[in-house]
């Protein structure tokens, strides 16, 4: 390895570089990455130490699932791996078809587009429907694909303070010519609380806007049948006529979608940039997300275990004296503020054999670092406890 030289003769990037990283860590910032292996849906090794799992987004404890697994093998062994192309050349398959078609019964929507990620889905919605001249309305607490989608929209952006709808109203109102498209989280990421759909939704039919919900978080674990927040609002395609959501979270696979009304769809199909020029995700995912989907349909007893758990959850932190964010997802957020104190406290709980990252900004807002725990349904009732007794034990040492 070269030796470091002083700073005088670096390179200007690398001077920039290293005055950044010393800026994080400073700041208690600076993010690592662990290795995780293992496939039970709780245990994880992680850099080679065993842990119980408490921030995973497989709610429903299906990444692992034989039937995720053999429809992947089954897949790959007909279709091979890569899909080999964008979705408009060659890369579009029979499973990708064939899944596209079951979302959409699911969803009860007319029509559904599979796109790579929930970014690049998001990213599609904002560039294409809207442009100079239009108006994109989020709140405040909306995922960062969100955010930058609309940003790179060439709309105006605005957004208001966090399910405050009289804001929300105050800026439909200021929205004059070209198109509104109102954003929202159905679930948040970080907050683990539901956007008040149905009150979004009155104020945009008032003013002729167009509401885009992400449900990433809650397809599959909330709602009729698993439908998500929008469908437990009860609100039609008519009030939330664009849907995303992914498969990379409750459904323990990988890639997103839109939903919604098949002019909507065919339009991304052919303005879509972020769909048009990206390789198609492999078919033997598409097959395996379709048997998740199955399972998501058929394993009611996974949402029910999972909303006793959030139950159980909450009772015992009341019980001990801890204070939780109000959610009755199953992201389960403490709120610490300092950043160095979170990470002190990630440590200590991952000494006890708990894996509970601290999310710092600029994923949260400056003084509102955090524990995110999240449940799945391969949590039992005891390891519950146990995370929270060590909770307890933490506060009194760090």
């Amino acid at each position: 390895m070269m030796a470091d030289l002083p700073d005088h003769r670096m390179a200007p990037m690398d001077r920039w570089l290293d005055a950044r990283a010393k800026l994080r860590q400073e700041q208690h910032l600076e993010r690592h990455r662990r290795v995780s292996s293992g496939h039970h849906p709780v245990e994880i090794q992680s850099d080679g130490k065993p842990l119980l799992n408490f921030s995973s987004n497989d709610y429903l404890g299906l990444a692992s699932h034989p039937d995720l697994v053999m429809a992947l093998k089954d897949a790959a062994d007909c279709q091979g791996v890569g899909s080999g192309a964008s979705s408009l050349v060659t890369g579009y398959h029979a499973e990708h078809q064939l899944l596209e078609r079951e979302l959409a019964e699911f969803l009860q929507r007319e029509k559904v587009l599979l796109c790579s990620s929930g970014y690049l889905a998001n990213l599609a919605v904002a560039t294409s429907l809207t442009g100079k001249g239009d108006a994109i309305i989020q709140d405040k607490l909306c995922h960062a694909s969100l955010i930058d989608a609309a940003r790179l929209s060439d709309a105006h952006l605005s957004r208001y303070g966090h399910v405050d709808m009289p804001a929300l109203q105050r800026r439909l109102a200021a929205a004059h010519g070209g198109n509104t498209l109102v954003v929202s989280d159905g679930v948040f990421s970080m907050d683990g609380d539901t956007a008040p759909l149905n009150e979004i939704a009155a104020l945009c039919l008032e003013q002729q806007a167009w509401l885009a919900v992400d449900d990433a978080h809650g397809i599959g674990v909330c709602g009729p049948g698993g439908r998500g927040s929008v469908a437990a609002a009860g609100l039609s395609s008519a009030k939330v006529p664009i849907l995303t959501g992914t498969l990379g979270k409750a459904f323990g696979c990988f890639g997103a979608f839109v939903a919604g009304s098949e002019r909507l769809i065919d339009h991304l199909v052919n303005e879509a940039r972020s769909y048009i020029y990206t390789t198609a995700m492999p078919p033997a995912l598409a097959a395996s997300a379709r048997a998740a989907l199955r399972r998501v349909i058929e394993d009611n007893w996974r949402r029910d275990h999972l909303q006793e758990l959030i139950r159980r959850f909450r009772e015992g932190a009341k019980h001990r004296g801890l204070v939780l964010m109000p959610s009755d997802s199953p992201i389960q957020p403490m709120v610490i503020g300092d950043s160095r104190k979170t990470l002190e406290l990630t440590a200590f709980l991952r000494e006890k054999g708990y894996l509970v990252v601290a999310i710092r900004p600029p994923t949260v807002r400056k003084g509102t670092s955090r524990l995110r725990i999240t449940l799945n349904a391969g949590h039992q009732p005891e390891q519950l406890d146990g995370l929270l007794d060590a909770i307890v034990l933490a506060g009194s040492h760090v």
